[in-house]
């Protein structure tokens, strides 16, 4: 039986590795920066309304790599926002713990869909 998980895992790995999504600084390609709205770490995993328009901005950074461009599409977090904190508040936890809690699992969630990030920036 095909086990994609196993294959893309070993890939993603060696990906990751290689740093291949990684932008180069002081290239002489042409610049493509891809930025969608930082989510923000107010829920226990990410919704499909993060991965839609994840996989929008992925698809046009992996054409641009394709093209020849030198990509930056980083990802990051709106911590600092109302929403988390009001999470926190409804959950009884810490801003601080939830933030860290949120973040490090939607890394996770991120990384397992492969997702083309400079996880460098």
């Amino acid at each position: 039986m095909f086990n994609h998980q196993k294959i893309e895992k070993k890939w993603q790995k060696i990906w990751e590795k290689k740093k291949i999504y990684n932008a180069k600084d002081f290239s002489k390609k042409p610049k493509f920066y891809g930025l969608i709205e930082f989510p923000y770490p107010s829920g226990k995993g990410m919704h499909m309304g993060h991965l839609r328009s994840n996989t929008a901005m992925d698809i046009i950074c992996r054409k641009r790599r394709m093209e020849g461009y030198n990509v930056l599409y980083p990802m990051g977090w709106d911590a600092f926002g109302l929403p988390t904190e009001n999470y926190a508040v409804k959950a009884g936890i810490h801003p601080k713990i939830v933030t860290k809690q949120n973040t490090d699992t939607f890394r996770k969630q991120l990384k397992s869909f492969g997702f083309s990030f400079d996880w460098s920036r």
